[in-house]
């Protein structure tokens, strides 16, 4: 007989499994299918830097590179048939989930461009744009959390459309993403429009932290600092779910739930072990908890299909999440400061790899259609 699998017991708690990979072989091979089958995986994530790995040097997707060419189409309206076509597809094998949780789960997430990280009008244009074309109830717009996001964010939950605010790692950038949820919902309200039936989660960034203050940890290298190690994702993320709950209990939210809206989980992100000497399921194991959601990469669902130790850890410790944090400050690291260099790099790790795409796209258009 074989081992319970732990994955399948997370959401008993309250917490979602999601993935964070999508490309058109996981489609068609039917490996995604089998994921949802014996993972549990209920929704899925992507980004610029997964589309390219996807992409590049990947035959699936000639004969539409080819076809789009014939066509006229320009290398990023190309880019956009591709990847339409694969969120589309994606969205429907996990409709049925979709309906079955009543829209809690079954979403796609797929990025607007990224260097439109800080143009708020460009931002709802192009999520306004994006949804329309992939025409599908559980697709989710990824936006970043920066100020000029989170103006975005406001603008396109109050158009309808479902959101996933992407590359929060400030628990204040976390409390600013929910707001302007809940303002995006009450601006729906005022017009008299539903809001029953829109979805958003908030997407915390954990392993970055751990490998950016780690190195300024080790750097000071004293006992106390040393002491800290690994340990300051975890307690930012406890943190922000603290203050989710605080959030919940607020009458401005709570009337809003009384008109059907749904709540905007906390989810976690970035969420491979990078450090070989931590635990390759920290990131799961300490952060199960109720309405929250987790995205894995392949391996670490693999991971914890095999080895991970299930309970609700999230509430637990909050007070010495807190004392973590403070402990880190009065070392003289500057977290606000380490955050925002955190999305500044997060923003550029996303342009970076949307830049080579289009790089190796053009190349592959001019390789498949010689004049």
């Amino acid at each position: 007989m074989n081992a319970p699998n732990p994955l399948l017991e997370i959401p008993q708690y309250g917490q979602s499994i999601w993935m964070d990979n999508l490309s058109r072989n996981l489609i068609v091979s039917g490996e995604l299918q089998r994921l949802i089958s014996t993972r549990g995986i209920c929704g899925i994530t992507s980004n610029p830097a997964i589309f390219e790995k996807a992409i590049a040097g990947n035959a699936i997707y000639d004969a539409d590179i080819i076809a789009g060419a014939k066509a006229g189409l320009s290398v990023p309206q190309i880019y956009e048939s591709l990847v339409f076509k694969d969120i589309q597809d994606a969205c429907d094998i996990f409709r049925p989930i979709y309906d079955a949780t009543q829209g809690l789960d079954g979403y796609v997430s797929l990025e607007v461009a990224p260097e439109l990280a800080r143009d708020t009008a460009g931002t709802v244009r192009e999520a306004l744009r994006y949804a329309e074309a992939i025409n599908r109830p559980n697709v989710m717009i990824k936006i970043p959390g920066t100020p000029e996001g989170l103006a975005a964010v406001e603008q396109v939950i109050a158009a309808g459309i479902n959101v996933n605010i992407t590359l929060l790692f400030s628990v204040q950038s976390y409390v600013d993403t929910a707001w302007a949820y809940i303002r995006g919902l009450e601006a729906r309200v005022a017009k008299g429009e539903p809001i029953d039936r829109i979805a958003s989660v908030a997407s915390f960034f954990l392993s970055r932290i751990d490998s950016k203050v780690d190195k300024l940890l080790m750097d000071i290298g004293t006992d106390a600092a040393k002491a800290l190690l690994g340990k300051v994702a975890i307690a930012n993320a406890k943190v922000a779910y603290e203050r989710f709950q605080e959030i919940l209990q607020d009458p401005r939210w709570q009337a809003l739930a009384a008109q059907g809206a749904k709540v905007q989980r906390l989810l976690w992100a970035s969420t491979s072990t990078k450090n070989p000497q931590y635990s390759d399921v920290m990131y799961v194991e300490e952060l199960v908890g109720a309405n929250t959601v987790n995205t894995l990469p392949p391996e670490t669902i693999e991971a914890c299909a095999d080895h991970c130790h299930i309970s609700d850890h999230l509430r637990d410790g909050f007070d010495q999440a807190e004392q973590v944090l403070a402990q880190v400050q009065a070392l003289g690291i500057d977290l606000d400061q380490v955050m925002a260099e955190l999305l500044a790099e997060g923003i550029q790790k996303f342009i970076d790899p949307f830049t080579a795409l289009m790089r190796s796209l053009s190349d592959k258009v001019a390789q498949l259609t010689p004049a």
